[in-house]
C-alpha cells in the first residue's frame, strides 16, 4: 500500500495482511501515515538489505506486526530482527526452476515464514508467477507466503495449486502488481473479485 486513500478502501475488504515498502528504490515506497487498521489485520513492513537500526526505527513507527525481508539478509541477521523487534520476520526468496531449496535450511529457525517470489529483474514485482509445481521439492515444515504475478486470470490455476497435498504449507497469498492500477494504487474491485473467486473455487 500506498495511498491512504487506497489504503482505507482496502481495509474494507479485511485483508489478512497489508504491506508497506519502505525500500527507498521501489515505486512503492511508502512515506505516509497508515490510517487506523482493526487489529485483526496484521502490519507488513517490507525491507530491501536494510540495516536493523532502520528496521527497529520503522517497526516501532508503524507499529509493524511481521517484516519481510525481501534481500540478501542472512540467517543471523533475520534473527537479530526477530530479537530487537516485537515483529515476525518473514524472509522472501526469488524462485526460478533452478532454485536450489537447500539454501532454506539455514533459515528455518531464523525467520517465522518464508516468502516465494518469481526471479525477476527486480527485487519484487516484477508481476510474474514461477512454475508452483517446484515446491513439490519443499519439504521444510515452514509455512510461507506464495507471492508473484498472482492474478485474477490465475484463480483457477491457483484454486487447482492448493488442492495438492505439497501446497499445505501455504499460509497466504501475496496479491501486489497484478491488481493495481499505478504503482502502489491497488484495485479494490479487481481485488474483491478475486478473494470472491477463491472462495468459490476452494
Amino acid at each position: 500500500m500506498k495511498f491512504s486513500e487506497n489504503t482505507k478502501e482496502i481495509i474494507q475488504l479485511s485483508p489478512d495482511f497489508l504491506g508497506f515498502i519502505f525500500y527507498k528504490k521501489s515505486p512503492r515506497y511508502f512515506e505516509e501515515t497508515i490510517p487506523e487498521i482493526n487489529p485483526d489485520i496484521k502490519r507488513v513492513g517490507v525491507f530491501v538489505n536494510a540495516s536493523l537500526e532502520e528496521i527497529r526505527e520503522k517497526s516501532k513507527q508503524y507499529a509493524l506486526d511481521c517484516i519481510q525481508l525481501h534481500g540478501d539478509e542472512t540467517p543471523e541477521f533475520c534473527t537479530a530482527v526477530e530479537n530487537n523487534t516485537t515483529a515476525k520476520v518473514i524472509k522472501a526468496f526469488a524462485l526460478d526452476s533452478n532454485f536450489d531449496f537447500n539454501i532454506l535450511e539455514p533459515y528455518r529457525n531464523s525467520c517465522s515464514y518464508f516468502l516465494f517470489d518469481t526471479k525477476g529483474q527486480y527485487f519484487g514485482g516484477n508481476g510474474t508467477a514461477f512454475d508452483w509445481s517446484i515446491l513439490k521439492k519443499y519439504t521444510l515444515p515452514k509455512e510461507y507466503f506464495l507471492s508473484g504475478g498472482v492474478s485474477l486470470e490465475a484463480a483457477e490455476k491457483l484454486s487447482a495449486f492448493l488442492k495438492n497435498d505439497y501446497s499445505e504449507k501455504c499460509f497466504a497469498l501475496d496479491l501486489n502488481s497484478k491488481f493495481e492500477d499505478s504503482p502502489g494504487l491497488k484495485n479494490s474491485s479487481k481485488l474483491k473479485e478475486f478473494m470472491q473467486l477463491l472462495k468459490q473455487k476452494l
